[in-house]
């Protein structure tokens, strides 16, 4: 009998793991083809109109703008934040579209954008970071003939702070970017999460970090020092920018990716100093559906308007719920890639920037 107990409990040969390995990931795999075949197709109603696009230099948004942009009116110039009066001055466009008005743009950005109304050409700008921003965005909106903002509750508080017209315009994905991909072993995990460390997010993994002590994780981006339990969560940080096409990576190889929204509280990492409450999803919300992995997210107000929650993704409030509910769908792989499948399946027929553009032109 302990000759057969030892038999039992005898590690697999590698060659075996890679063969299982193998297999689950090309399950994986082609369970997203099959769903990627019943997407429904979509045509943009060309328009007649030409469009000077401002980018705010986050590739993720600006190349499935730009391409959706391209794909729905007769002209699509590219410009920048530094040079978009005279870019404007230079195509005269029906219309400059610009990417969220911060971070990157100069000092005289609303100058520009003045100089640019004084052509006659209207001016529209698409805030992504709200309601993080607030401090600037509430000047900024003024400036601008239209106001688009991922954030519903901004609404009525760009309309309270002068903008003339303001429409309620969520995010989207670039399928061209992020989908699903065939993975090598190197991206492979069982949790993923990239992003910054906000402090919600550090005493989120603060607390996950002796649950997460023994799973093989993988957590990017910056601020992770501020962490208390790098002793337990240290080998699993790799600090610093990863890029759009290795994020999608390791997406794809992760069975579970967690996703935790950013506090919306004024400090040390927001500028919201006008107390707005967030209730949007983040853009991270459709890209990590768009590669059809299983998501789990922190419940935000308005995430049942694009998603079913229990269906095609799945939610968390506490940490000890997430905690649960990874142990769950880590055991269940079917049931894990069913929801992941169907969350790919809402986003590719709902969510691209193809039709979230064709929504935007229609009040431009």
């Amino acid at each position: 009998m302990k000759d057969v107990a030892k038999k039992r409990h005898r590690p697999l040969p590698e060659a075996k793991i890679a063969y299982r390995s193998g297999y689950a990931e090309g399950r994986r795999f082609g369970g997203c083809q099959a769903m990627m075949e019943r997407v429904q197709m979509f045509e943009p109603t060309m328009r007649d109109m030409k469009v000077l696009y401002i980018p705010q230099g986050f590739d993720a948004i600006d190349e499935g703008v730009i391409l959706a942009l391209q794909q729905s009116v007769r002209e699509c110039v590219v410009g920048s934040p530094a040079t978009m009066l005279q870019d404007a001055s230079q195509h005269r466009p029906d219309v400059v579209l610009v990417m969220n008005g911060l971070h990157v743009f100069p000092a005289d950005h609303l100058e520009q954008v003045d100089g640019i109304r004084a052509l006659g050409i209207r001016t529209a700008v698409w805030f992504v970071d709200d309601p993080y921003f607030t401090e600037d965005t509430a000047t900024i909106c003024r400036h601008y003939d239209l106001v688009f903002t991922h954030e519903e509750a901004a609404v009525p508080f760009y309309g309270g702070n002068g903008a003339s017209r303001v429409i309620y315009m969520p995010l989207a994905v670039n399928p061209g970017m992020f989908q699903p991909r065939r993975i090598e072993p190197q991206h492979q995990y069982d949790i993923c999460f990239i992003g910054t460390g906000f402090w919600n997010r550090i005493a989120l993994f603060d607390e996950l970090a002796p649950f997460l002590a023994n799973k093989k994780v993988f957590i990017a981006g910056g601020q992770w020092h501020r962490l208390t339990r790098s002793d337990l969560l240290g080998p699993f940080i790799h600090e610093g920018w990863i890029d759009p096409s290795s994020t999608v990576n390791y997406y794809n190889g992760a069975k579970i990716v967690i996703n935790v929204h950013r506090t919306c509280e004024n400090g040390e990492d927001n500028r919201n100093t006008h107390h707005l409450e967030g209730r949007s999803i983040n853009p991270r919300t459709y890209e990590i559906s768009a590669c059809g992995t299983m998501q789990i997210t922190d419940a935000r107000g308005d995430l049942p308007r694009f998603y079913q929650p229990g269906y095609d993704i799945e939610t968390f409030t506490t940490a000890a719920e997430l905690e649960s509910k990874i142990k769950y769908y880590l055991k269940h792989e079917q049931e894990r890639q069913a929801m992941a499948w169907r969350g790919l399946l809402t986003t590719l027929n709902q969510h691209t920037f193809a039709r979230r553009i064709a929504l935007l032109l229609e009040h431009l």
